[in-house]
């Protein structure tokens, strides 16, 4: 966990906490709790099983339209006390929320694909990471990049690039070229074949 937005958070709490005799467990309930706990557990990589109940809640907020659902999550976000007491929060929480979700080797596969040509109907997967998800990922205060838990890209958009989660890429990227090699093999023997 970035220790930054741990601190940030940490202290937060420990002022909310020292408020009257409550302590800060019993200060924030409710969606407050929940939004804060999302936040702490968005910027990581490795998820622990006590992020269920604030990640479930924050990915259960949907709209019809799209750009409706992430205003929603913003708008769930924002109930964190942190999240605007400094730009580096604001720009955290919109990170979050433009990149949450859609950063994952899945949705990259699927929201990446484009057509070789407007009539061939050849598709390929880039291997540009959009741009919200290297704000996402490569935020100061996520820790994506330093735990090694970012998607990865296997091959080359060329010869049928995917991206993969980052603990299977040795064995993606040893199936992507066991394959490649075989239609090679297959390739030069339908060549000499043919002659």
């Amino acid at each position: 966990m970035n220790k930054k937005l741990l601190s940030s958070l940490v202290v937060a709490v420990a002022a909310f906490g020292s408020v009257g005799t409550a302590s800060a467990q019993e200060v924030l309930t409710g969606d407050t709790r929940l939004a804060c706990e999302a936040v702490l557990c968005l910027a990581s990589g490795t998820r622990p099983s006590e992020c269920a109940p604030s990640l479930n809640r924050y990915f259960s907020i949907t709209a019809r339209k799209f750009k409706d659902t992430l205003k929603k999550r913003r708008n769930f976000l924002n109930l964190c006390p942190v999240s605007n007491q400094t730009p580096e929060m604001s720009s955290l929480i919109s990170a979050q929320v433009n990149g949450a979700g859609r950063c994952d080797a899945q949705a990259l596969n699927s929201t990446l694909i484009s057509y070789r040509g407007w009539d061939s109907g050849e598709t390929y997967i880039s291997n540009r990471m959009p741009d919200y998800c290297a704000a996402y990922t490569g935020h100061a205060y996520t820790d994506f990049n330093s735990s090694g838990t970012m998607p990865r890209y296997v091959g080359t958009p060329e010869e049928g690039g995917y991206w993969v989660e980052a603990r299977d890429y040795d064995r993606a990227l040893a199936e992507y070229n066991a394959r490649l090699e075989e239609q090679r093999r297959r390739n030069r023997e339908n060549g000499w074949m043919q002659r």
